[in-house]
């Protein structure tokens, strides 16, 4: 059978009673972070605002809610601008391994779905989000090819895939229409690199809007049905011979089908930056645990990083003076003098006024780093911190796997806490006894009968 009915076929015989318990909980959980971030960036992000406004002026349907605001929308343009705040903060959860944020685009595009639909069950939201979740996991561990090298960037390209195959499981779609909707993903999804060279752009902000649309308009569209091509994935002009140069792991996308669910293995933000920039960050906070330094005793600051995350940290001149906040979250040198100076690493540490400030900027031009050919992509996520201070000691840290990993995990508590912090940063004030509802009712999802009740908690 070919990658892509193999994948198709997935997502169409997955059932909620196929999904193992772990994998339920942890997908709730997903669902709660990412309305908090949601609810978040709508508030901090002032390129998402483009998006909402942009989606309001679109006439059509009343569909589905605009997460943080009192309008609904055509769920198209509902998953466009909820896509947009979904990433807007690099605050959402993240699979260490396959380098994605695999929740990004699937939770907007299935809530835009279920909402304007009606009558979609929290059993079937879990199962569509475990099946996008995984998808988009699984694309991105069988890469035997970096896309980066070829100038595509990754990321929000296999989360439309993601989002495709949650909108599909909402829609009830069969087999040859989840292909078809695969293939006018494939046609639809995109994302240069250019990006990481221009620090003004918004563009690596507001980037799963694209993903998270295309996925809603390509399921709805073979529903109705156009029909795509056979061979979206493995074809010659397929997904992995367009970026990845036909080098894939098959067996990665088929190991485990559904029995595991990648989607599970997910790591929670505790910081609102880069993924690569926390184990570097978790070292700068240990370190200060156990000892007292002042950072104007700071001397030096060196990091070991893979050659993933030179990203984190080139060209130097723009790293240690980032222009923007989420330019500033992809920065190495900025990341880690915030948490030394601040002792933590907030929402509010990024900021315009932030990004100024003299004392963070001064630090970070103390970093350097190395680059270790040794450590594969695996290791992209692990970090080594060491700082030297006048005194000339030296004190420094090694991270394997930064908190918020499965394997160093964050609590349940600290995940609601997370999501009351960030509920506080949104555009509209939503009441305190919607968010109380909205974590009851998402923690006990599997129950929920018409999703859209869980929708209106976050209605101002």
């Amino acid at each position: 059978m070919s990658v892509s009915k193999a994948l198709a076929e997935y997502v169409v015989s997955t059932s909620y009673n196929d999904l193992p318990d772990h994998v339920v909980e942890m997908t709730k959980k997903c669902l709660l972070d990412a309305m908090g971030v949601t609810l978040a960036a709508g508030g901090l992000c002032e390129s998402c605002k483009a998006f909402v406004e942009l989606a309001r002026e679109m006439e059509g349907k009343q569909e589905a809610t605009i997460i943080g605001y009192p309008h609904k929308v055509p769920a198209p343009m509902a998953a466009f601008a909820n896509g947009a705040m979904a990433h807007a903060l690099d605050f959402e959860d993240a699979h260490d391994g396959a380098l994605v944020h695999s929740n990004a685009a699937p939770v907007p595009a299935a809530l835009a779905l279920a909402e304007s639909i009606g009558e979609v069950t929290g059993e079937e939201l879990i199962t569509a989000l475990a099946v996008g979740s995984d998808i988009v996991c699984r694309l991105g561990l069988a890469l035997n090819e970096n896309p980066l090298e070829a100038g595509w960037f990754i990321p929000p390209v296999l989360g439309a895939f993601g989002a495709a195959a949650a909108a599909g499981k909402i829609l009830r779609l069969n087999e040859e229409q989840i292909v078809d909707s695969f293939s006018l993903t494939l046609c639809q999804a995109t994302c240069s690199a250019e990006l990481r060279y221009s620090p003004h752009s918004d563009v690596r902000a507001i980037r799963d809007a694209f993903g998270a649309k295309a996925g809603v308009l390509s399921a709805l569209l073979a529903k109705k049905g156009v029909k795509g091509f056979e061979s979206v994935f493995e074809g010659k002009a397929g997904f992995f011979n367009l970026y990845s140069k036909g080098n894939y792991d098959r067996s990665a996308l088929a190991r485990g089908l559904g029995e595991t669910f990648e989607g599970a293995n997910v790591s929670f933000k505790p910081w609102p930056t880069c993924r690569g920039t926390h184990a570097y960050i978790e070292a700068a906070l240990d370190i200060l645990s156990e000892v007292s330094i002042r950072i104007e005793d700071i001397t030096g600051i060196k990091v070991i990083i893979s050659s993933v995350n030179r990203m984190l940290c080139e060209p130097a001149e723009v790293k240690e003076n980032p222009l923007t906040d989420i330019d500033a979250k992809f920065s190495l040198p900025f990341v880690v003098a915030t948490a030394l100076k601040h002792k933590s690493v907030t929402l509010d540490n990024f900021f315009p006024e932030a990004l100024k400030d003299k004392n963070i900027l001064k630090l970070a031009e103390k970093m350097t780093y190395d680059v270790d050919p040794s450590l594969s992509i695996n290791d992209a996520t692990a970090g080594f911190l060491e700082i030297t201070a006048n005194n000339n000691n030296v004190y420094s840290k090694r991270i394997d796997h930064a908190y918020g990993h499965p394997g160093n995990p964050i609590s349940q508590g600290a995940l609601v806490k997370k999501f009351q912090d960030c509920a506080g940063h949104a555009a509209n004030q939503i009441p305190e006894i919607n968010l109380k509802r909205a974590i009851d009712m998402i923690f006990s999802l599997e129950k929920v009968v018409n999703i859209a009740e869980v929708v209106n908690c976050f209605k101002p």
